[in-house]
């Protein structure tokens, strides 16, 4: 009896996997994935998928991040942060200048020209007051 129940579990432990294995083959085969026609749901998806995916610069996620601190604190608080990512990553030091700039008129669409000029530091060679000079015009 040892012996029949042997053989029956070696047959078994070949054939399970086997059969999993096409039985996922099989179900996977029927699914439409490369016509999108017949199923509308599946190609909302994808369409959302592939525009979402595109991978947005570091310069241009890192602006959107300091306009916004400066919206919540001061422009003295993002001008510190953006010396800080630039001395952290050297690739942002090309994007330094248009950054201060951005921040600069954040700066004044806050506070006014003469308030936000009250905050300018060297940071990118003066580029956040040039920012707020080109917006107070």
């Amino acid at each position: 009896m040892n012996t029949a129940a042997r053989r029956i579990g070696r047959s078994l432990a070949l054939v399970i996997p086997v059969v999993l294995v096409l039985s996922g083959t099989l179900a996977v085969s029927r699914v439409a994935w490369s016509n999108p026609d017949t199923d509308p749901v599946l190609a909302a998806s994808s369409a959302h998928s592939s525009a979402a995916a595109v991978p947005r610069a570091a310069h241009e996620v890192l602006r959107e991040r300091l306009v916004a601190e400066l919206r919540e604190e001061d422009p003295g608080v993002a001008l510190t942060h953006l010396q800080q990512e630039v001395n952290r990553r050297p690739s942002l030091a090309a994007h330094c200048v248009s950054l201060a700039r951005s921040l600069g008129r954040a700066a004044v669409a806050k506070y006014g020209p003469r308030e936000a000029q009250k905050f300018a530091r060297p940071v990118c060679d003066t580029s956040f007051a040039a920012g707020v000079s080109e917006q107070a015009r």
